[in-house]
């Protein structure tokens, strides 16, 4: 699905009691020289492809003529043309104060002021007006000292007066280290150099602003405190590093921002900050200055959570949409929600449809504008820590959808960000995405991969999550992936296989597990690429270490037993081995068997739609196969919805029908019935260590029935690590199949059914085995006892010895 292009149009915005506009999408309002609020300059007019004309002699007026001072050297002709253009790569050299000989220079560039005054060691010296917005002279001081800019707006003497501070008095707020880390693609903490941070420098409270953008001739800061005109905010450019910085006083909290950058030919693009922490709410782009105050109160949970690892503990997801689960709620509304829902359906993980910032609501999520913001659509970063803290505290892990396939090409994001590509491949055969009309990531470029790699650690460490599922993993690791012959490039080794994009994942995967001890990462992979659950240092027999994820999602299973379950009972003999099939791989990867949002989409119907039958069949097939789905070796992910047998196809506009379990509704019974099922499911599920445990391992699983392909009957045992079983039979037939002889290990005694989906409380028709199952010593399926139990029609059900 192709992303929308955002509005970037410029509006009013509103003047907050701080004087700067509280809501801005990245445009210039245009006001009269004399309404400019204290200390901010008059917007220029902004042309629709974001150029800012700054007319010449902007100050007005004469010089108030020096006072104590003498006329600064002027600038070369070169420097003040780049400075104005906004293209000069170093405007600390020409602003702010210097050295010179019988003094300190101080120039400001203040578009649109009538006098600009230096304020130092309690006197106040005025400024020659150069032209142009720039302001100078030379104060016969010893050394420079520290000082404040007084800017008059007003025509008259008082007139719009505000003391500032001058961003171009301050040294670097970005560290060697810092630098060096990013040159090298290893800055595993890169939200914490890059982007907006609020912060103390040289005992001014501001906010430093950095951004990689190396192709530019110049950046500037444009935002909601300079009405948009960033001419006054030009950015240094710190040394080969391709990174521009520039701290600016007074800018905090709250305050929305851009970066208005210069392009190698010259032209203005503004843009949002790639590494924003929060951005405005669409389709208002501008990205917004923000800082954590969130105390957390999950310490418990961090500290158990890496005592089993995933795949050998018990893990059911239920997949979330948040915008749609319940509409209209906030971040912190749905932390009184979801929590108690999830919990009562007992599930130990949700899984969170992508969150980042993203323009267009029909994407879901999967075309990502901001990487490193939570989506503003249901409140503020710290509001979506609130409720990761609220799931933690109720004892549920938080997975989310991550996106490091591609991005959207709207003309204020990624795309051509600094005038050439940057986050993309050059090559348009590598960088366009022909499934999504989208732009693939240069996997290659160091500061790109380590970008996406610090963006999976910034999720794990400052919100907390447990796992990342790693969207569209196999359009990354091949280079065809959807292209016909001459739409691609072979790697260097003349192969199909996007080797920037495995050491990329690699890397990932390496980063995440050694920092953030109990997360996991699971791979949507749906190709037989070898060993993406295998260990990076493992070389496998294609010669490829391992990728490295935790899990990876059974794609096979799903779109085989789903194939099973649409026909009718009668053909499903014919079809018997798309049920039996996954067990010839289960043990290749540790899987994830899911139902997610992409099954219950576009025409596929809703799990309970794709079963055949009338009202009561489908509903027993529905249940049956959750059955079959818990019991079989794999995790379990389930999409919103399916938990109750909605027959509509989801949609991000309306989300689930809730409407179906209110008692008002005359069949909420039927869908709460197979809601409670789910509850259970869940419930022994994690009471029985056989059904997760050892659900990578061959020797937890064991069939005792696998070819009654005439019964459609499939029965097996799955065993935990002290070889305690459980038997699993489902029978997918409309009868009641009565004493049907199944061998059972000898050494029990007896075996007591613990889950029938086919109780009437589930909405079944209540045939049961109420009484414990006493083995008989009659040889079945190569054991020496069997027992005979009454299989249900459309029905699993669940047997524990005792």
């Amino acid at each position: 699905m192709t992303a929308r292009p955002s509005s970037d149009t410029p509006s009013e915005p509103e003047v907050s009691a701080r004087f700067r506009p509280a809501k801005a999408s990245g445009s210039v309002p245009a006001g009269p020289p004399g309404k400019q609020p204290p200390g901010r300059p008059v917007p220029a007019r902004r042309t629709p492809s974001g150029d800012t004309g700054v007319p010449s002699g902007a100050a007005g007026g004469s010089s108030r003529g020096p006072t104590g001072t003498r006329p600064a050297p002027p600038l070369d002709d070169g420097d003040r043309a780049r400075l104005l253009r906004g293209e000069h790569h170093d405007p600390h050299a020409l602003l702010g104060a210097h050295p010179v000989a019988g003094g300190v220079a101080v120039r400001a560039l203040r578009p649109y002021a009538r006098a600009v005054d230096v304020v130092a060691d309690g006197s106040v010296t005025a400024l020659d007006d150069e032209g142009d917005g720039l302001f100078s002279g030379v104060l016969p001081l010893a050394e420079v000292p520290v000082y404040t800019l007084r800017v008059r707006y007003g025509d008259t003497e008082g007139d719009d007066v505000v003391d500032v501070q001058d961003p171009y008095r301050f040294l670097p707020a970005l560290g060697e280290l810092d630098l060096h880390l990013i040159a090298e693609g290893r800055h595993e903490e890169l939200w914490k150099a890059l982007g907006a941070t609020v912060l103390d420098h040289q005992g001014v409270t501001g906010t430093r602003f950095t951004v990689w953008a190396p192709n530019a001739r110049g950046v500037r800061v444009a935002g909601g405190f300079n009405y948009w005109d960033g001419t006054a905010l030009p950015m240094r450019s710190l040394g080969s590093t391709g990174v521009w910085e520039l701290f600016v006083p007074e800018v905090g909290e709250g305050d929305t921002y851009k970066f208005d950058i210069c392009t190698p030919e010259g032209h203005h693009t503004l843009r949002a900050d790639p590494m924003a922490r929060a951005a405005e709410v669409p389709p208002a782009t501008a990205s917004v200055v923000t800082a954590s105050h969130h105390a957390w109160q999950d310490q418990e949970w961090l500290a158990h959570r890496a005592d089993r690892p995933a795949h050998a503990a018990p893990f059911s997801v239920y997949e979330v949409h948040l915008p749609s689960w319940r509409p209209g709620l906030t971040y912190r509304q749905l932390a009184e929600q979801l929590p108690a829902y999830v919990t009562e359906l007992g599930f130990t993980h949700v899984e969170l449809m992508p969150i980042a910032e993203h323009p267009f609501g029909g994407s879901w999520g999967y075309q990502v504008t901001g990487f490193y913001a939570p989506t503003s659509r249901m409140g503020t970063p710290d509001d979506f820590r609130f409720l990761v803290d609220a799931l933690h505290r109720a004892g549920i892990g938080v997975l989310v959808d991550w996106v490091p396939a591609h991005f959207p090409k709207d003309d204020w994001a990624l795309a051509h960000f600094d005038g050439r590509p940057l986050y993309e491949p050059g090559d348009a055969r590598r960088a366009e995405h022909p499934d999504w009309g989208t732009l693939t990531f240069d996997y290659g470029r160091t500061e790109v991969r380590n970008f996406l790699v610090a963006n999976a650690v910034y999720w794990c460490e400052e919100f907390h999550i447990d796992g990342l599922r790693v969207d569209a993993v196999a359009s990354m690791l091949y280079l065809d992936y959807s292209r016909e012959d001459g739409q691609w490039a072979p790697n260097e080794y003349g192969g199909r296989e996007n080797l920037d994009a495995v050491r990329f994942l690699q890397e990932m995967n390496a980063t995440v597990y050694r920092r953030c001890p109990g997360v996991v990462t699971v791979a949507e992979e749906s190709t037989a690429w070898d060993g993406v659950t295998r260990a990076t240092h493992h070389t496998g027999p294609g010669g490829f270490g391992g990728l490295g994820f935790g899990l990876k999602w059974n794609m096979g299973w799903m779109h085989d037993s789903l194939e099973y379950m649409a026909k009718e009972p009668v053909h499903r003999k014919y079809h018997h081995d798309e049920m039996t099939f996954s067990m010839v791989y289960a043990y290749s990867e540790n899987y994830v068997l899911p139902i997610s949002h992409d099954e219950v989409v576009h025409g596929k119907g809703a799990l309970v739609s794709k079963m055949p039958g009338d009202w009561w069949q489908q509903r027993a097939n529905h249940r049956a196969y959750l059955g079959f789905m818990w019991a079989h070796p794999g995790k379990q992910l389930l999409f919103m919805g399916q938990e109750f047998a909605q027959g509509a196809e989801w949609s991000e506009s309306h989300g689930p029908d809730w409407w179906l379990v209110d008692s008002s509704y005359t069949a909420a019974d039927d869908h709460r019935g197979v809601r409670s099922l789910v509850a259970d499911l869940n419930r022994v599920y994690r009471d029985t260590p056989a059904l997760w445990e050892r659900d990578t391992e061959p020797e937890g699983f064991g069939w005792v029935e696998g070819g009654a392909a005439e019964d459609n009957v499939f029965a097996f045992l799955r065993l935990d690590r002290s070889g305690t079983p459980l038997l699993a039979v489902s029978n997918f037939s409309p009868v009641v199949r009565e004493n049907y002889r199944l061998g059972v290990p000898e050494a029990y005694a007896g075996w007591a059914e613990v889950l029938n989906t086919d109780e009437a409380r589930y909405g079944g028709g209540g045939v049961r085995n109420t009484e414990v199952l006493k083995p008989e010593p009659v040889a079945a399926h190569g054991r020496g006892a069997s027992v005979c139990p009454t299989l249900p029609p459309l029905s699993t059900v669940w047997f524990r010895p005792v």
